[in-house]
């Protein structure tokens, strides 16, 4: 026989004998009749496929950007291993345990790599943290760090685990670079031209207090190497302080500000009474220029 199974099956009846008088046309026949067979499985396999695909999208982005609080969309709530409560995010936990009724002995703030427990927030089911829930096989969250049991919905914010902070961030990984003598991540176009100053975002601003490691406002890196709020630094400015709360060297170039001060000064009369008087200084308290090593109280930049 030339052929095995179905397909030479359906010859032979088409045919209505046993055996078909010329091989070649019935050969020709049955592999085209294969050919069909076999091409119309492949096609309703795709097609199941493709709508095994479909449903399971389905499933996973029930709900997707429709839960969460005002810091995160998630599908899940967290347990607080501290206290044992349930809250939507951790902010929401440090907000709700650092406020002001809250008695200063109970105050704490979340650990965020010790949330063991996750609520589903469309089944209601408690299970171990992982991102697709164990019960009705929703996604809980788009990005979801097993390491800080972070879920959120909202990729666009380009979140990304950095290994030398120990914490997520945002912003893009290829758009950062981690600095390992100041223990952060920088803009990338900070990474050959930022003085470092070691630990320089392990403290809090020196103007709100707020620690800046983990705050999740934006940042700004002072020529001096010191780091504060941006919000905090606009604030100083719209105020006239120029100067590091830390160390009193210039935020900005003041060079045209003290040309200007120099001229005006140049051009102001001095008082007859002041005319050919010498005073002599004394100054205990002074610093050195770098450049000369000589001390002066020249102002500093």
């Amino acid at each position: 026989m030339y052929l095995e199974g179905g397909c030479l099956i359906d010859v032979l009846k088409s045919h209505g004998s046993d055996y078909p008088e010329d091989p070649d046309i019935i050969s020709k026949r049955t592999t085209d009749s294969c050919s069909q067979s076999s091409s119309g499985s492949w096609m309703l396999i795709e097609e199941a496929r493709d709508s095994a695909v479909t449903g399971a999208k389905q499933v996973l982005e029930r709900g997707l950007m429709q839960y969460g609080c005002a810091h995160y969309r998630r599908r899940c709530r967290i347990r607080a291993p501290c206290c044992n409560e349930i809250f939507d995010c951790r902010h929401c936990h440090n907000d709700a345990k650092n406020s002001i009724n809250v008695k200063g002995n109970h105050r704490h703030d979340l650990p965020r790599q010790q949330v063991q427990q996750v609520i589903c927030s469309l089944c209601g089911t408690e299970q171990e943290v992982q991102q697709i829930c164990v019960s009705c096989g929703v996604c809980m969250g788009k990005f979801f760090c097993d390491t800080c049991k972070l879920f959120d919905d909202d990729t666009s914010k380009e979140q990304y685990h950095c290994n030398g902070c120990g914490i997520c961030r945002i912003g893009g990984q290829e758009n950062f670079f981690h600095c390992c003598k100041c223990g952060c991540c920088y803009s990338i176009l900070l990474k050959n031209c930022h003085p470092c100053v070691e630990g320089a975002m392990h403290h809090d601003c020196p103007v709100c207090f707020e620690f800046l490691f983990e705050s999740t406002d934006d940042i700004s890196v002072l020529p001096c190497g010191h780091t504060i709020h941006m919000n905090c630094l606009k604030e100083m400015q719209q105020h006239l302080q120029y100067a590091c709360p830390l160390c009193s060297k210039s935020v900005c170039d003041m060079s045209k500000v003290w040309e200007k001060l120099d001229v005006e000064i140049a051009a102001t009369p001095m008082p007859e009474s002041y005319h050919n008087k010498m005073v002599s200084l004394l100054f205990f308290l002074s610093h050195a220029l770098t450049d000369c090593y000589k001390y002066s109280v020249f102002r500093s930049t």
